[in-house]
């Protein structure tokens, strides 16, 4: 299964349009393209228990982000600091580039 939504990059700011985290902001950590979900920062944080490895060590409770679906974030264009939709640009060298559809400056994810 192919990706319709493949404008969104890793290091890309994005906002939570939905959900439990909805308005907040974060950096895109990880994607999942076949799953169309992606870690956000310090957004949609759950609870892990996990048991003790070894017998000296304690089981213990521990928060972590899951996954959230690309439908429920907007990429932040850098230039305007508004959630945009994305278009794409081609170059005069062949090359695509995406693009803000409310300033029209382009976004490049910072690495």
């Amino acid at each position: 299964m192919q990706s319709g939504r493949n404008f969104l990059k890793v290091n890309d700011q994005v906002e939570i349009i939905t959900g439990k985290d909805k308005g907040r902001v974060g950096k895109i950590i990880k994607l999942y393209t076949k799953t169309n979900k992606a870690i956000v920062e310090r957004a949609n944080m759950i609870k892990r228990h996990t048991k003790p490895t070894a017998a000296d060590q304690q089981g213990q409770i521990v928060e972590k982000e899951a996954p959230i679906h690309v439908s429920n974030l907007k990429i932040v264009c850098p230039k305007c600091t508004k959630t945009v939709r994305v278009a794409k640009r081609i170059l005069e060298d062949g090359t695509k580039e995406r693009v803000c559809k409310k300033c029209n400056e382009t976004i490049e994810s910072k690495a």
